[in-house]
């Protein structure tokens, strides 16, 4: 898969940008804070709807502008498809398909693919379980884009729930016995059986996808640090407990009816507890992904060397996975080689370059390894200053032809 065209209209500091792109490696050059990372971000956007370095989109629509505009064209095994995202501030964003308007963009999900490498991944091993729940969750979303619907339906549930566990916590205490308390209850009771059944297939396609990412990410670990201590990966989830009580054979616990059945009988046991807090303490919204080095968990064991390795393995791992279901993703290699020693960068290099399409941006010359080749365009990234503001633009540097022009 490679994206031919790429249209942007006042999203971050680009006004407007009409690029076209070839498959084979392109990097874009420019000073920090002049908007080449604005131009992966883009495309990632328009691969998992959601940006690697803001969690809303407000920051994505440029500063007086009423929305943003990303447009593509996708070669995808000689096939074109061509999207188009209106991203909104403060409402709904709208998506078209080959021009046909979709009734949710979450139905792009899967269109474009990409696997993206950028300085915030070190969030991976050293972050907090929520990124590391993201990592997996934007995997399964862009290989089942229905899944991406059934999370959707579980933070819904999970809200309205925690909503009455705060609002309603005098009523839930009272008990059956008592009417306020027992319509309390009641609707707490459905809320249980709603979470459990979105919670459970979450669960589900996560232990799943890890069986399945786990020789990857070993493999890839290996290549990067060979002297090191072996890597792997190991779901941990609020019900496992419960759900090994339940299963005789391990592989019933990737079971989303098992799993069901455990997140009820672990929401009986933390009822309770639960009311008293406030808050659902029960769900793929508590779990995390253990990154383990040898015997010891990688989040405050690891060098620094170590956990940048483990970093770019797992996304090494995410392009190796995906590649087996038939396409390769676009790589995506976003300031990340600045972050790295010289060893690591040729190594990655190395590794990725069969990739069909990759993007690269760095703020110098100096931050690229020796080892890459094949550059097809060199894109240098200014910053324009006028009357209304700030604004990118990008001019071809360097070329197949060896000329030089702007856009």
């Amino acid at each position: 898969m490679h994206i031919r065209q790429l249209q942007l209209r006042d999203f971050r500091s680009w006004p407007e940008l009409n690029l076209d792109l070839e498959p084979g490696v392109t990097v874009f050059v420019g000073r920090n804070g002049f908007g080449k990372t604005n131009i992966v971000e883009a495309i990632g956007y328009t691969a998992h709807l959601s940006s690697h370095r803001v969690s809303h989109d407000a920051p994505l629509v440029r500063a007086g502008a009423t929305n943003a505009r990303v447009s593509t064209i996708a070669v995808n095994q000689g096939r074109e498809l061509n999207t188009h995202l209106l991203i909104k501030a403060h409402a709904a964003n709208q998506a078209q398909l080959n021009r046909t308007r979709l009734s949710s963009p979450r139905e792009l999900l899967g269109v474009v693919k990409t696997v993206l490498f950028a300085p915030e991944d070190l969030s991976l091993v050293r972050g907090e379980p929520a990124e590391r729940r993201r990592y997996l969750d934007d995997i399964i979303a862009t290989r089942t884009p229905r899944l991406a619907g059934v999370k959707a339906d579980f933070d819904r549930v999970l809200k309205q729930r925690n909503a009455l566990l705060k609002s309603a916590t005098l009523a839930l205490r009272r008990g059956y016995h008592n009417d306020e308390g027992a319509s309390a209850l009641s609707t707490l009771d459905i809320w249980d059986i709603q979470l459990a059944g979105f919670g459970s297939q979450v669960i589900a396609a996560r232990k799943q996808l890890l069986v399945e990412l786990s020789r990857h990410l070993e493999e890839a670990y290996t290549g990067l640090a060979p002297e090191s201590r072996p890597a792997r990966l190991s779901y941990r989830s609020t019900v496992d407990d419960t759900l090994r009580e339940l299963v005789g054979d391990p592989t019933d616990e990737l079971d989303p009816q098992i799993i069901e059945a455990a997140m009820l009988a672990e929401l009986g046991k933390k009822r309770q507890r639960e009311i008293e807090r406030g808050m659902s303490l029960i769900g793929p919204h508590r779990d995390d992904l253990d990154l383990i080095l040898g015997d010891q968990p990688a989040k405050g064991f690891a060098s620094h060397g170590e956990s940048w390795s483990f970093a770019l393995a797992l996304r090494l791992a995410e392009f190796a996975l995906l590649r087996t279901d038939g396409t390769d993703p676009i790589l995506i290699l976003d300031d990340v080689f600045a972050e790295l020693d010289r060893k690591r960068r040729e190594q990655l290099v190395a590794i990725a370059t069969d990739a069909e399409q990759i993007l690269i941006t760095a703020a110098v010359d100096g931050d690229l390894p020796a080892n890459l080749e094949g550059v097809v365009h060199r894109h240098r990234i200014t910053m324009k200053n006028t009357e209304t503001g700030r604004f990118s633009e990008l001019e071809v540097d360097e070329g197949d032809d060896g000329e030089s022009q702007k856009t």
